[in-house]
């Protein structure tokens, strides 16, 4: 990578992304020889590959950015409605490295100061330990049932939009299997016909999204409730509110409205 050619810069503060204004309400990433904002001591510049090979450079800052004329700063999220789909991918990107190098300070086996030996790898210099970046592996399934989907809304959900069943892949079980569980588990039903749909990078703060398509196979929706405050099936004509554009499960959702359509 040219050190020296004009980079992409994504700079961060927790969760906010800094881009910069382009007029008539579109923003971009901010792009030059210089980094946007000033780099203090000690702070780690990570290298971002894409496989599109453009330079791109990240770092955090430790206080929020005040908005200017030139820059604003807005949710990683909703930048996705900003910018182009490959600039937000690296963003996100971006993001769960420097997730990953704010909680990989130490050795995780001995407790001494990890150091960076390549972009996406540590190795402690006393045990020798190396650590990536971790990618917590999760399940969406569309329930099918007659000319009906299974929607539920979490309480972790911040709005009111209904999703797909979804859960964290564990331990010693394949990806069908965690299909099966978390859907008894959060809803008492049972699935077969298990299928892969496809999978989404998820980097809040570092997921990966897989998602299936299943059909009902019998049982009464009996909800997990410390997990679900609602549930139901609905046809395409009583839908309640979905999720954005931006996640897999409204793909997958779209997927199943343009096929019932037909």
């Amino acid at each position: 990578m040219n050190q020296t050619a004009e980079s992409l810069w994504f700079v961060f503060y927790k969760d906010e992304l800094l881009l910069e204004k382009e007029g008539n309400g579109t923003f971009a990433i901010p792009c030059g020889e210089i980094p946007p904002i000033l780099i203090k001591d000690k702070t780690t510049v990570h290298n971002i590959t894409t496989l599109e090979g453009r330079n791109c450079k990240a770092y955090s800052v430790s206080q929020p950015i005040e908005e200017t004329e030139q820059y604003a700063m807005i949710g990683l999220r909703a930048s996705y409605e900003y910018l182009p789909l490959g600039h937000y991918q690296a963003a996100g990107k971006a993001h769960e490295i420097l997730h990953w190098d704010r909680n990989s300070l130490f050795c995780s086996a001995c407790g001494t100061p990890m150091e960076q030996k390549e972009s996406i790898m540590k190795r402690c210099p006393n045990c020798g330990r190396e650590v990536y970046p971790a990618i917590s592996t999760a399940i969406l399934v569309l329930v099918r049932k007659g000319d009906s989907i299974l929607l539920v809304h979490a309480r972790n959900f911040k709005g009111r939009f209904n999703s797909l069943v979804a859960g964290f892949l564990e331990t010693g079980e394949t990806l069908e299997e965690c299909v099966a569980r978390e859907v008894k588990e959060e809803t008492g039903l049972d699935v077969k016909n298990i299928t892969y749909f496809g999978n989404q990078p998820w980097p809040y703060p570092s997921g990966l999204m897989v998602g299936f398509i299943a059909d009902y196979a019998g049982g009464e929706i009996k909800l997990q409730e410390e997990e679900l405050s609602s549930g139901d099936f609905y046809t395409r004509d009583n839908l309640p509110e979905l999720p954005r554009k931006l996640s897999l499960a409204r793909k997958m959702i779209d997927w199943w409205l343009e096929c019932s359509h037909k």
